[in-house]
């Protein structure tokens, strides 16, 4: 069995991901938010698109059978599997400005930003590359009529995954969020499966 890889709670991580393989996030406690960058591997021009694709989705609840898009509008990742139906591609990734805007009270902290700043450096990503991510679990219910958002609790139970296959090669970025709102006001860790596209079907 392919063992399971921990982001610690309030971290990120980054890596390689193959075209064909498979990554699949999971909510081991529940109630976790993991925001997901993807690059690709052999020119970082090309970056995951929120704008293209809620665009070519024609949706904001994006779950199984949907494609994540580049902003060169290539497919960079299919939704294969979900268990929880409602992530977000709207918000950007928390910071340090994001808490001194929200929780002028609380400690700030690098958030996800600093976090896949940080995880992405060494791939030769600069912080001004990273884009909106692609939020798993994040519950963002919008207001038909006004417009209004608002950050809730995920929906996500303990054990809840989404499973990814990729359509290049790529460079993730992952990290297990570290705003309050976003996570019901606790921080728990995520943890991430990759299978080798030999084991899980190479993208016809």
């Amino acid at each position: 069995m392919i063992p399971d890889h921990i982001i610690p709670e309030r971290s990120g991580t980054a890596f390689r991901l193959a075209k064909g393989d498979t990554l699949t996030v999971i909510d081991p406690r529940g109630e976790q938010v993991a925001d997901l960058l993807a690059f690709n591997a052999h020119d970082l021009d090309e970056v995951i698109s929120s704008g293209r694709t809620l665009d070519y989705a024609e949706t904001l609840y994006l779950s199984t059978g949907h494609m994540l898009y580049s902003n060169r509008s290539q497919v960079m990742l299919e939704i294969i599997e979900d268990t929880v139906g409602r992530h977000d591609f709207l918000l950007t990734p928390c910071s340090y400005d994001t808490f001194h805007h929200f929780y002028p009270k609380l400690p700030p902290h690098r958030g996800c930003f600093g976090n896949l700043a940080a995880a992405l450096e060494p791939y030769g990503v600069a912080p001004d590359r990273i884009p909106v991510a692609f939020n798993c679990f994040m519950n963002v219910p919008i207001d038909g009529e006004t417009g209004k958002l608002k950050v809730l609790p995920p929906i996500s139970k303990a054990g809840d995954f989404i499973r990814f296959r990729a359509h290049m090669d790529l460079v993730i970025g992952l990290t297990a969020c570290s705003a309050p709102d976003s996570n019901g006001g606790t921080f728990k860790p995520i943890h991430y499966r990759v299978e080798q596209a030999a084991l899980a079907g190479a993208v016809a």
